[in-house]
This record gives C-alpha cells, structure tokens and sequence, in this order.
C-alpha cells in the first residue's frame, strides 16, 4: 500500500530494490520537507517567445545553491512544458536534442552528461504513454519531469541528513578542494566565517597531515560502474595515503552522479584540462599537468553517502543497473 506523504520515487526504490528500509524513508522525506524556493523559470508568458535550453539552463545555474546537473534537469523539464510539438515521437527528438546540447555544454562534466542521461530514462520510460492521447502523455511526463527535479534538488539535504550519523563531536575532518581553481581557499575562508575550526593543508602535506585526521570527506563529479569515483585532482592520492593508515575515505555525491563509466586506470578518462596558475613563468619547453581530475579505484573508497542510502562502493554497480534500466 502506498503512503501519499512518501514520493513515489522512493517507495518504488523500497519496494523493488531493497535499499533502503521504512525509516530511512521516513527520515529523508522528514529532512526534505520544504525546501527554500528555486529561481524562476526564464520563460515569460508570451507562447510565441522562442526557448532556449542553453538560456533556461544559464538561468537554473544563476543560482549559486544549484548544481550545474540540477540546473540542467531544471531546463530540460522546461523543453517539455513549452514544446509545440503534436506528437510523441516529435516531443522526444525535441528532448533528445535539448539534452545532447545541454552534454555539449560542457563535455567534460561527467554529472551533467549523467544527470541529462538518467532525466530521459526516468521521465520517457514507459509502455503506458503509447496507449494515452497525446496531452494526457505529455502531462505525464512534465509531472515525472518536475518529480526528477524535486528529487535532484533534495539529494544534497539528504546526503547532509545520512552523513550525521557518522560525525563525532570534536572530529577532525579532512576534505578536498583543491587546485586549480582554489576551491579549497574559499571553502576555508567559508568554514572560518561559521567559527568552525579550520587548518589549510596543501596537496603534498596530505601524508604528514593525515594521522591528526579521523576521516575524509570527498565530494565526486562522477560515481562510475566499479564503485570508485572520479573527482578533483588529488582525490587519488588521499585514498592512498588514507588507506595505509587507516583512515575511512567517506563520499558524498548525488544518485544523477552515477554514471556509465569503467575506467580502468588514469588515462581511461576524457581529458579535463584546466589552467593552472603557478604565479611564476614557465618556460615554454615544459610541460605543465593540467589535468583537472582523477580516478579513485572503489578499494580506497569506505561508504557513498548518497540520496538513495548509505552504500558501499561494490552496491554500486548494482545501483546503475537499476537507474538505467
């Protein structure tokens, strides 16, 4: 029997998959419940205005509390609703189209492709839509679209939620923001605004530092089919020096993160290439790394913290099927 005050996207994942249990339910749609308002659409009132899904997508990431993949399941949910088309098959060439420029934005962002690629198996994916007329269909999948993004927009309260449990008073936490964008500057700067005791270690101080710590938290661009991540440059070489010792590695990535990915080494990935600023020059007969992000193998990887439960890195794969089926 179905509980109307739990989605059904989460009955569904309880009653088939077996990955989550009545409590965790109970407990995610308690830390979800109303959520601070989104931006609005960029979509005026005038039907004849011409739509952009680049230009929705640009106004979703406006927001800075928005991930890039959640501002993208945003504007692909908006295709739907302002789509002239008259059947089906013409709705769904139209969505296919919005997604893979939505992919080409940015072709190196594993969690855009991945949450463009899990909006059109979620929302498209069923028998019943062939045996409806054409309005009711499309009002079926702008309400599976806008549950997607309800869904999505949560994840990150949830994971906050789950992760609680396995944080200790006085815990010393080591997390990982670095070059080259110097995320790691501005979230230290942020930490120490909250008067939360803060140290900024640099990449090659990871071993010296790491018997102080009692866990590491890393975040992930991409939760591929082995378990094992891929992340910012540097996320590597912590699982490693964290294994040695001792130390749980902790991830925390969203479910429209998982993607259908095996990399088998380090350069099995797409090249991400960023600047790298060293502040003095280089000489031009030497070469510069400027790699963006690594691969994490799942053995130096402890428990995902993501929307649909606290797994281990080998229930993944498991995950994925189920995601693309």
């Amino acid at each position: 029997m179905e509980d109307p005050k739990i989605s059904a996207y989460y009955q569904t994942r309880m009653a088939h998959f077996g990955v989550v249990s009545t409590e965790w339910l109970a407990q995610a749609q308690s830390a979800t419940t109303n959520p601070p308002p989104l931006p609005p659409s960029s979509r005026t009132g005038d039907s004849d205005t011409n739509f952009s899904v680049i230009d929705e997508f640009n106004t979703w990431r406006s927001n800075p509390d928005l991930a890039e993949a959640v501002a993208a399941i945003r504007a692909l949910a908006a295709v739907i609703s302002s789509s002239k088309a008259s059947t089906m098959m013409q709705l769904e060439i139209e969505l296919k189209n919005a997604s893979d420029s939505l992919k080409s934005w940015d072709t190196t962002s594993i969690s855009l492709t991945a949450a463009c690629d899990l909006f059109m198996r979620y929302v498209t994916r069923t028998s019943a839509l062939e045996y409806e007329d054409f309005n009711s269909a499309k009002s079926r999948l702008i309400e599976r679209a806008e549950k997607f993004g309800e869904i999505s927009y949560k994840a990150r309260k949830i994971i906050a939620m789950l992760s609680q449990d396995f944080i200790f008073d006085g815990c010393t936490i080591l997390v990982h923001e670095g070059r080259p964008d110097r995320t790691g500057l501005r979230l230290s700067n942020e930490l120490a605004k909250l008067d939360v005791p803060v140290k900024l270690v640099i990449d090659s101080a990871v071993a010296y530092t790491m018997d102080e710590v009692d866990m590491v938290f890393v975040g992930a661009d991409g939760v591929v089919e082995s378990g094992g991540i891929i992340n910012m440059m540097g996320t590597y070489q912590i699982g490693l020096v964290a294994k040695s010792m001792n130390k749980p590695v902790y991830v925390a990535a969203e479910s429209y993160k998982f993607a259908r990915l095996y990399p088998l080494d380090q350069k099995d990935l797409a090249p991400a290439i960023r600047p790298v600023d060293f502040g003095v020059p280089i000489p031009s007969k030497v070469e510069v790394e400027c790699s963006a992000r690594d691969y994490t193998p799942p053995q130096y990887l402890t428990l995902l913290f993501t929307d649909l439960g606290v797994l281990t890195p080998s229930v993944v794969s498991d995950e994925l099927i189920q995601l693309y089926l």
